[in-house]
C-alpha cells in the first residue's frame, strides 16, 4: 500500500514507522527541524525497549506526494486550517484520508441521522474550508488508543497501546477500509473496524473532554485529578451533561461516568496531551475537545453548566498564556 503521512507527530510518526517496517511504501510531509532530522538520519522509533531507524521519503512540498492510496492525517487540530490549504495536491481521485485526531472531527455529522447531515461546527471548521478540502466521502475515521511522544524532531517514543478503531462515516463496509485495516494489522497493530465509528469517537471524547482541560489548568496527572473528591464530582457532572447531549444526536453511552473514571484511574499518572502542550508552550486543542461539545449542546438545547464553566476557565487560561486565540471560534 502507498501511504503518505501528513506531519510526523507522535501518532503519524508511529504509523509511518510501523507501516514502513512492514514493507509498505511510506512518504511524509514535514517541515523545519523534523524535515531536516528525518532527511539526515531517518525516522527513529523507540518502542518496547528497541530502537528502529526507518528511512522514508520526506518533503515539504505537497505536490511531490501525489498518488497515495491513503493520506494519514494525525495532526494537532489547531493545525487543521493549514492542512486545508496544503492537502489538495496530495489527493488523487481514489485517495482516502485516515482521520486520527482528538475531539469532534469535521466529518462527524455526515454519518449520523440525516437531519444532522451537513451540520458544521464553528469550533472545528469555522469557514467550511476543511470540509471543502477533504469531503467526508474521502474519510476513513480512526480512534487511537495509544500513548506516544516526540522527545526530539524525527524521534517517536511509543509508551503503551497500539489499538486503532477504523470505520467509514455512516458505517459502510468498503474495500478501502478492509485493505487499510489489513495493512495496519499486518504491521502488528491491534486493529478493529466499526460500523459506528462516530460512536467510538464520541465515547473516547467523553473521557478526554474533562481530563485534558483539567490537567492543563491544574498541572496534574489524571490519577491526581480523579483522586480529588471535588474534582471527581465536577468531572462526573460534566460527563453526565455530555452524555445527555450525545443521546440527542443518537449517540448513547452505556456506562456511567463513575464506571468510565474507574477505568481511567487504572491508567495511573498519565500526563494528557493538553498538559504536554501547555508545558511545551504549544496551542491547546480546546475547540475540538470541548468547545465542540458546548456547541453541540446549543444545537439540541441541552443546558451544560459544568461544561461551559470548564470551557470558560480553560479558554481564559489559554488566552492569558498565549496558547489560545484572543477571539475564540466558539
Amino acid at each position: 500500500m502507498k501511504v503518505c503521512v501528513f506531519g510526523l507527530g507522535a501518532i503519524g510518526g508511529f504509523l509511518a514507522a510501523r507501516l514502513a517496517l512492514a514493507g509498505h511504501e511510506v512518504s511524509a510531509l514535514a517541515r523545519g527541524a523534523t524535515l531536516a532530522a528525518v532527511r539526515a538520519q531517518g525516522l527513529r522509533l523507540l518502542s518496547g525497549g528497541r530502537e528502529h531507524t526507518v528511512p522514508i521519503r520526506v518533503t515539504d512540498s505537497p505536490a511531490e506526494l501525489a498518488g497515495a492510496d491513503v493520506v494519514v492525517l494525525s495532526v494537532k487540530t489547531t493545525a487543521l486550517p493549514l492542512v486545508a490549504g496544503l492537502i489538495g495536491p496530495m489527493l488523487g481521485e481514489g485517495t482516502a484520508v485516515l482521520s486520527a485526531m482528538n475531539g469532534v472531527p469535521w466529518w462527524f455529522f455526515h454519518g449520523l441521522d440525516p437531519r444532522w447531515r451537513g451540520t458544521r461546527l464553528r469550533a472545528t471548521d469555522p469557514d467550511g474550508a476543511l470540509a471543502a478540502a477533504i469531503p467526508p466521502r474521502r474519510v476513513i475515521g480512526a480512534v487511537v488508543h495509544m500513548a506516544a511522544s516526540c522527545p526530539q524532531p524525527g524521534v517517536v517514543r511509543h509508551a503503551f497501546g497500539e489499538r486503532f478503531i477504523l470505520g467509514e462515516p455512516g458505517g459502510p463496509a468498503t474495500d478501502r477500509l478492509a485493505k487499510l485495516a489489513a495493512a495496519m494489522a499486518g504491521a502488528g497493530l491491534q486493529v478493529e473496524t466499526d460500523a459506528a465509528i462516530e460512536q467510538a469517537v464520541w465515547v473516547k471524547l467523553w473521557g478526554n473532554m474533562t481530563m485534558n482541560p483539567l490537567s492543563a489548568l491544574t498541572g496534574a496527572t489524571m490519577d491526581r485529578i480523579l483522586d480529588d473528591p471535588q474534582l471527581l464530582r465536577f468531572v462526573c457532572d460534566a460527563m453526565t451533561e455530555a452524555a445527555r447531549v450525545g443521546e440527542r444526536f443518537g449517540l448513547p453511552i452505556a456506562m456511567s461516568p463513575q464506571e468510565r473514571n474507574r477505568i481511567t484511574r487504572q491508567l495511573g499518572a498519565v500526563r494528557t496531551s493538553m498538559l504536554q502542550d501547555v508545558d511545551a508552550g504549544r496551542p491547546i486543542e480546546l475547540d475540538a475537545m470541548l468547545a465542540s461539545v458546548a456547541e453541540m449542546a446549543r444545537l439540541v438545547e441541552v443546558d451544560v453548566p459544568a461544561i461551559d464553566a470548564l470551557l470558560g476557565m480553560t479558554r481564559l487560561f489559554g488566552q492569558v498564556r498565549g496558547l489560545y486565540p484572543a477571539t475564540p471560534l466558539a
